[in-house]
């Protein structure tokens, strides 16, 4: 599995990108490296963004793992893991001097993921309307000693969202993270104005 780096756009071009921080937007499923990239005008202005695409075609757009015919299944952990090193190989090709991830939905599970493969890479992660894929990974241990921050955000009336996600993800993230954790009344499987506000002030805070 592998990423199109052909593809993903960029918010400075090659020549100015060299050594400054990095966010890279993770779509969700079904989507396209365009849909994220509409919130770089509302991030921090100093870090350089970077909106990937998936690298699997399904449901008319790109998907970080499968889920056709398969609604209400999770992923298992090895494709959660072929997904996260898939964006961890495009970061290896990269020079910058800290990464955050902000992933939506499926994007978010694989930003989640990502730490646990590296759990020292990250400078931060915004995980939004997605949660952590249940199960042991080798880097949880290094994680609870070193609990990055990580910003989740998630609606009370978001029903593509499952329960059993939620629970977990409410019960991983404070022994593996340093968690800011923002429930949002009468949003569904979206974004509102007022979380990206809490999203952009919490990069500012974690660059």
């Amino acid at each position: 599995m592998k990423l199109d780096s052909s593809v993903t756009i960029w918010s400075a071009p090659e020549r100015e990108r060299a050594g400054r921080p990095l966010i890279v937007l993770l779509h969700g499923y079904g989507s396209h490296e365009g849909d994220l990239f509409q919130l770089s005008p509302r991030l921090p202005l100093g870090p350089v963004i970077a909106s990937v695409r998936a690298p699997i075609a399904e449901s008319g757009g790109w998907a970080w793992y499968p889920l056709e015919g398969r609604i209400g299944v999770d992923p298992s952990s090895a494709e959660a893991n072929a997904a996260a090193g898939a964006l961890i190989d495009w970061l290896d090709t990269l020079d910058n001097t800290g990464v955050s991830l902000l992933g939506f939905s499926q994007g978010a599970a694989v930003a989640l993921q990502a730490i646990r493969l590296q759990p020292a890479r990250f400078t931060s992660i915004v995980a939004l309307s997605g949660g952590v894929i249940e199960g042991e990974e080798p880097g949880d241990a290094e994680l609870a000693q070193l609990k990055p921050p990580v910003f989740w955000g998630r609606g009370t009336d978001d029903i593509r969202l499952p329960e059993h996600r939620v629970e977990y993800t409410t019960g991983w993230l404070p022994t593996h993270s340093t968690p800011t954790i923002r429930i949002y009344e009468q949003l569904g499987h979206a974004i509102s104005s007022d979380e990206l506000g809490d999203i952009s002030a919490f990069l500012r805070e974690h660059p």
